[in-house]
């Protein structure tokens, strides 16, 4: 999803939270529901001119409610502002009522006209405006409807949604049997999940935010379910040194894992956990590994652990710990998995750490899960389509079960505690990030962040931020072909965040 991600606000609400804003602004704040219709044309078509400054002519599809509204006032103002419009109305504006008829008529009233929907003839203009169903759509699209988001995907042209792409369910952000695949959203009002979970990332386009001069008092009565994460975690978590510091004071990590044949996952692991800062960095592996771990990077002290009983010393002079990154499930990997979990330290859970995990359970707190949807499957013992159906629930489910700090990796990576604490949603990476050993580096960062800060929650939250732009910044160059080592070159800048 390409945002504007630095002008959006923290605050992602569920659909019915945003009418209730809406309700807050009219009957309490005396804002006319209309004003507020008013505004978010206005708003729409400032968009629209900012992204396409050479557009002449638009056609608007307006559909049902207060969404066929916004469509009306933006088809008025964007002839007030010089472009060609036409309107295709999806259902007659004569069965319109409330706000959504007053705009009707004030764009009949300044000479404007429509043509109803033709399922045959799709928009030649320079762009489309998607003004048909709201955030309030929980059902599948239908006859016209269904009709009309096909001929906007079949004109090839640049398409602006209103408030959310059509078809596009608010709180899953899943498509409801089909969906507008808007070039930019300009959504009001509140942010809405299902424009970040789910499959919301596919359909978005550019999001752009309007507020509608609502009062930010109104925002404060309602507490918002999710919360973007931004640079400001990072700093929170790595505020800057004393000048007399000493590796002592940055943390000792041992990062466990790294079976046979798997010593590259444990490899980019402790190297991510040296790039964020951890002082001292150890790997536990099997005998087999540990050549191949030192040789990928001098700064990793390693040893060997055929016994899970050896890692009795090594735990001891740790502060945290990594469990999981190519461990497999032998009879060693069980044996040290066991072992770590029975210590007290604080420890990142990842791969085939949360597999063992699933098959076994284990009640632990003070701990960060990382699981990817198909691991959020077997710990909850669903399919991995119930986990993306609602992805913000399945985060709550894992930290609620395993007393943790869950981390659900994938678009839009989420971040939930145990206690009722907003979730926290990392908007930042991109599709070249979906490749081997991204879990891994991922996992090194958490653990190398661990033991600098307390915090688990602050701690998952900053590193699923680092990861993310880190993958970002490897990406400028091409997505297709990254890979989890060219994030390494990134993550010093990333976790010395100015300010």
């Amino acid at each position: 999803m390409d945002v504007s991600r630095s002008r959006l606000p923290a605050s992602i609400y569920t659909a019915d939270q945003v009418r209730t804003l809406d309700r807050i602004a009219i009957e309490e704040m005396g804002i006319a529901g209309y004003t507020l219709m008013c505004r978010a044309g206005e708003a729409a078509v400032a968009a629209l001119r900012r992204r396409w400054p050479a557009a002449q002519s638009v056609a608007v599809y307006c559909g049902a409610g207060n969404n066929a509204g916004d469509g009306y006032v933006v088809a008025r103002v964007a002839a007030d502002r010089g472009l060609s419009v036409r309107v295709i109305a999806v259902v007659p504006p004569e069965r319109l009522s409330g706000d959504a008829a007053r705009a009707w008529q004030d764009y009949l009233k300044q000479g404007g006209s429509y043509e109803p929907f033709d399922s045959g003839r799709s928009a030649g203009e320079d762009i489309v405006i998607d003004g048909l169903l709201g955030s309030g759509l929980d059902r599948e699209l239908r006859g016209d409807f269904l009709a009309a988001v096909k001929a906007m995907e079949a004109s090839g042209r640049p398409v602006l949604s209103l408030d959310i792409p059509t078809g596009l369910h608010a709180d899953t952000g899943l498509p409801l049997g089909a969906a507008v695949h808007a070039d930019l959203t300009v959504t009001f009002v509140g942010l809405k999940q299902g424009l970040f979970v789910g499959e919301g990332a596919n359909f978005t386009g550019a999001l752009e935010f309007a507020g509608l001069d609502i009062p930010t008092v109104a925002h404060a009565r309602v507490e918002a379910p999710i919360r973007r994460i931004a640079s400001g975690d990072v700093r929170a978590v790595l505020p800057p040194r004393t000048r007399t510091a000493h590796k002592g004071d940055a943390g000792n990590l041992l990062l466990v894992g790294g079976g046979p044949g798997m010593s590259g996952a444990i490899r980019l692991a402790a190297e991510a956990a040296l790039r964020s800062g951890a002082g001292l960095v150890r790997v536990a592996t099997h005998p087999d590994s540990v050549g191949a771990v030192m040789a990928g990077r001098a700064e990793v002290m390693c040893v060997s652990i055929e016994d899970a009983r050896q890692l009795g010393p090594w735990l001891q002079a740790a502060d945290g710990v990594v469990l999981g990154p190519g461990l497999g499930q032998s009879a060693w990997a069980r044996a040290v998995w066991e072992r770590v979990l029975s210590c007290e330290l604080p420890l990142v859970l990842d791969a085939d750490g949360l597999n063992l995990l699933a098959e076994q359970g284990r009640a632990r707190g003070n701990w960060i899960l990382t699981p990817h949807p198909g691991e959020a499957a077997r710990l909850l013992g669903t399919t991995t389509s119930e986990i993306q159906a609602n992805r913000p629930a399945a985060a709550r489910q894992i930290a609620s079960r395993f007393q943790c700090t869950a981390v659900l990796k994938g678009a839009g990576t989420l971040v939930a505690a145990p206690e009722k604490a907003p979730i926290g949603l990392c908007d930042r990476g991109n599709p070249g990030m979906a490749t081997a050993g991204m879990g891994d580096v991922l996992a090194g960062l958490l653990g190398g962040l661990l033991v600098q800060s307390g915090d688990l929650a602050a701690v998952a939250r900053a590193g699923a931020w680092v990861h993310a732009v880190c993958g970002d910044a490897a990406a400028e160059c091409g997505e297709r072909g990254l890979l989890a080592g060219d994030l390494m070159a990134h993550i010093r800048r990333a976790v010395n965040p100015p300010g």
